[in-house]
């Protein structure tokens, strides 16, 4: 990727968890940041703290991505202010864990919006100056979640189903474009998440994961030309097996790892 002054990497929700370990390893690697979340202090300390670190160009912007439009406005603000965004990392969003029926009924629509509708919005938005150049970047983080329904977390698990599916057939559309796709599916990972979304856990099944490995492989398989990468050999294992299983099977069990 560029780093040139004018030429950016994007990182949504990069304010803690695998957004800032992106943004981490990216400033490592010279790139230039646009730091995306809605917690400004956290994006303000980082951004100082990488450019004093790495000598690079990091821009906080406090934004919220669940309100509707954001996308586009977020979009808008990065053209006023002539920033190329030649990496995007689509990585900001939540889950809630409960029965369908009694989680608050905005809490869920906020989350489709912002694991669904920001994520589609925001590549539609950048995509196009990427394939002019012939040159760019993706990553959307998904989940191990996507490859099953997932009781007790029902519409999480949908959202991160669309976001696979999304990811892996945008990527075979740009298979000759220049542009590189990677549809990233972490399992439990030590990061804030499961507090952060109120799943009523400390720690998600097969959290032993930490955040900085799972961007090193999504890294990885961006410099390998893209595709599809789960992090960690239980989490490839997983998914591996559900493969020769009734299906009833692993919702069932998924079922008993999130049952409230």
């Amino acid at each position: 990727m560029s780093t040139e002054k004018s030429h950016y990497a994007l990182v949504t929700g990069a304010s803690s968890g695998i957004g800032e370990c992106f943004a981490r390893a990216l400033a490592a690697r010279k790139q230039n940041l646009i730091l995306v979340a809605r917690s400004k202090d956290k994006l303000t300390a980082l951004a100082a703290e990488l450019r004093a670190s790495h000598g690079i160009v990091a821009e906080p912007v406090d934004f919220d991505l669940s309100v509707p439009g954001a996308a586009a406005s977020l979009a808008a603000l990065l053209h006023e202010r002539e920033f190329l965004v030649d990496l995007l990392i689509n990585n900001a969003g939540f889950g809630a864990r409960g029965k369908f029926h009694e989680l608050p009924l905005d809490r869920q629509s906020e989350m489709l919006r912002l694991n669904i509708v920001a994520l589609v919005e925001l590549t539609h938005h950048l995509l196009p100056t990427m394939l002019e150049r012939r040159r760019g970047g993706i990553i959307n983080v998904s989940s191990t979640a996507s490859f099953q329904p997932v009781a007790f977390t029902t519409v999480y698990g949908a959202t991160k189903a669309f976001v696979t599916s999304f990811s892996v057939g945008l990527a075979e559309e740009l298979r000759s474009s220049g542009v590189v796709v990677v549809t990233l599916c972490p399992g439990g990972t030590r990061t804030n998440f499961g507090k952060a979304s109120q799943y009523g856990m400390t720690r998600l099944p097969g959290g032993e994961q930490t955040p900085e490995e799972v961007v090193r492989v999504a890294l990885e398989k961006l410099d390998g030309g893209g595709g599809l990468v789960v992090p960690g050999f239980k989490n490839k294992a997983g998914v591996f097996v559900q493969r020769f299983v009734p299906r009833s099977w692993a919702v069932k069990v998924a079922a008993r790892l999130f049952r409230v």
